[in-house]
């Protein structure tokens, strides 16, 4: 039997030990009640604020009920309800009644909703499978679509919400952290810069036994040279199992993301909604579930994380400057892709500049436990706005659309990316193409000639010769020249909008995509062309060509092109970034 078994077994008993674990239980509260709320204001210590109950809502939530109290003590006068508060246990004649999970905003009293410990406790205790998320398209562009938006609690005139989880990047850039921002704060998240300590964190897992009901912990996304980290405070600790936060973080369910303790450096009260500014110290373990009424984990035990490493390397100056990232960071088929995102997009924003005419060149291998075969990602791309954007996108969508695909075998082991940077814009348009022949005979060859336009207009001119295959039929046959984007849509439409078989297919198939500094010869006749499996298989014979048609209007066996390929060339552009496409025709003759 597996540790996280275990530790869900141990949670399914959790009802049962309510009774006898000095609890106490929402049928008892009422209006007027004091009780006795604990958190770390400064340092590590833990600190008392005082409860005055208001009431209970009822059924706030799906069969979930509210505690409505007000906070006094310490600095909560002037602050509020705090980020970095979620979790704080409350106390009634020393039995726990819950956590502090949810406020009013812009609210001017201290007033929060409590979350019953019995409710974390039954959310914790229930089994459930990993979140899987709708498979992802090619040409997506938002890659934390697959979180959930944080929900409230109408009441009167505002909503009761989740009190916003402070989400701390450390060597992130500005523009990273602002371009996930209004995505991140609809999942109740509060990205922050620079206000929570990052960096590696030591070996080993420290006291366990400092970790008490009050202390600050700190969920670690992301450490190393950039830090993604979320802060809470933990409501119940028993026998080496914690619950923490009240409320959840990223509904991530069955999950593995590790915990660290964390110290309070100082409190900044703010108009909108006051916080901690924190920072990491120790490990603690491992949060194991993550659902609506709050974390849960396990001492002492040791996430598995994934090695990312990035390398920039500028050849802006006479001698190539180089810059080394290593980060690790949990496998999840959401948030890793769009960690990576943010941290090749910093890397590079970081080294290069962000305005003016570059090329930058994303060349990377993504490794999965238990295959041999990597998924390469690359791709180079110029212009003189957000390539830093295009480029880190361009590398974690592969990535997205491998993760979120349904197949259980692709789990992350490693991540390796380099960037090249170049000062100049590396582009060519595809602007000829032309033939030596007009008309050809099966058996004999023709050239084919592609002059490229680069930058300030100077013309690169490029050749290839095709042999016409013996038995060819006669009639006309076309050469078309493209970029490799459009290559890609027409040769991979069915793989482009259907789910592969298996995932060996997956990872051949996102492999095969053509890279963007060549131009690609697609020859090819106006006869019917199918895709079967990913497999092209042009003008088959008429009983073949019925069977694949009507299963068109199945399941997607097989999908009819609007012509058929015949061969395919490619043309070397020196390294430049190819646009455009053309198509000329040749007949061939008896």
């Amino acid at each position: 039997m597996g540790p996280l078994i275990l530790f869900l077994a141990g949670l399914a008993a959790a009802p049962a030990l309510y009774a006898q674990a000095g609890f106490f239980p929402l049928s008892e509260v009422r209006q007027g009640m004091q009780a006795v709320g604990k958190t770390v204001f400064h340092g590590s210590r833990i600190e008392d604020f005082q409860v005055e109950i208001l009431g209970v809502l009822e059924n706030a939530g799906p069969r979930q009920s509210l505690v409505l109290a007000r906070l006094s003590g310490g600095p909560l006068e002037s602050t509020g309800v705090l980020q970095g508060m979620s979790g704080s246990p409350v106390y009634i004649g020393g039995r726990l009644l819950g956590a502090v999970a949810m406020t009013f905003a812009y609210s001017k009293e201290p007033v929060a909703a409590i979350r019953p410990i019995q409710d974390m406790l039954d959310a914790a205790a229930a089994v459930g499978e990993r979140r899987q998320t709708v498979r992802r398209n090619l040409a997506e562009t938002d890659l934390t679509a697959g979180l959930e938006p944080a929900a409230g609690i109408p009441f009167g005139g505002t909503r009761l919400v989740d009190i916003a989880t402070p989400l701390s990047f450390g060597g992130f850039t500005r523009n990273a952290i602002e371009r996930v921002t209004p995505r991140l704060r609809a999942l109740g998240l509060e990205p922050q810069q620079g206000i929570s300590g990052g960096g590696r964190l030591k070996p080993g897992f420290g006291d366990l036994a400092a970790v008490q009901p009050g202390s600050m912990i700190s969920v670690q996304l992301m450490t190393g040279d950039m830090s993604v980290t979320a802060e809470g405070t933990v409501t119940h600790v028993d026998r080496g199992r914690v619950y923490a936060f009240g409320h959840r973080f990223l509904s991530l369910g069955v999950t593995e993301v590790p915990f660290a303790s964390a110290e309070v450096l100082a409190l900044l009260p703010n108009l909108q909604t006051s916080f901690k500014i924190s920072t990491p110290r120790e490990w603690r373990g491992t949060i194991l579930t993550d659902r609506s009424t709050g974390l849960a984990g396990e001492l002492g035990r040791r996430a598995a994380l994934i090695p990312l490493s990035i390398t920039v390397t500028s050849h802006g100056a006479d001698q190539p400057s180089r810059q080394e990232y290593e980060m690790e960071m949990i496998g999840d088929s959401v948030l890793s892709p769009m960690l990576v995102q943010m941290a090749l997009a910093s890397a590079i924003e970081a080294t290069e500049r962000t305005v003016g005419n570059a090329t930058l060149a994303i060349r990377g291998e993504i490794h999965f436990q238990g295959s041999s075969m990597p998924l390469r990602v690359g791709n180079t791309y110029a212009g003189d706005l957000s390539l830093s954007q295009s480029a880190s996108l361009g590398a974690a969508t592969p990535l997205a659309y491998a993760l979120q695909s349904g197949f259980e075998t692709l789990r992350l082991r490693r991540i390796a990316i380099e960037a090249e940077s170049y000062p100049e814009r590396r582009q060519a348009q595809i602007d000829q193409v032309w033939t030596s022949r007009r008309t050809v005979r099966p058996g004999e060859s023709l050239d084919l000639n592609v002059v490229l336009t680069g930058p300030n207009g100077v013309e690169m001119s490029r050749s290839a010769s095709y042999r016409v295959p013996i038995g060819a039929p006669a009639g006309p046959l076309y050469f078309t020249v493209a970029d490799g984007s459009t290559t890609n849509l027409t040769d991979y439409r069915q793989m482009l909008t259907t789910a592969p078989r298996t995932s060996v297919q997956l990872v051949s198939f996102l492999n095969s995509l053509r890279d963007n500094t060549r131009a690609y010869v697609r020859i090819w006749r106006a006869e019917a062309d199918y895709d079967v499996e990913g497999m092209s298989l042009p003008a088959p014979p008429p009983s073949v060509g019925q069977i694949l048609a009507r299963s068109q209007a199945g399941v997607g066996a097989g999908l009819q092109t609007h012509n058929s390929k015949i061969g395919e060339l490619d043309i070397d552009a020196g390294g430049m970034v190819v646009s455009g496409s053309k198509t000329v025709q040749v007949d061939i003759r008896e």
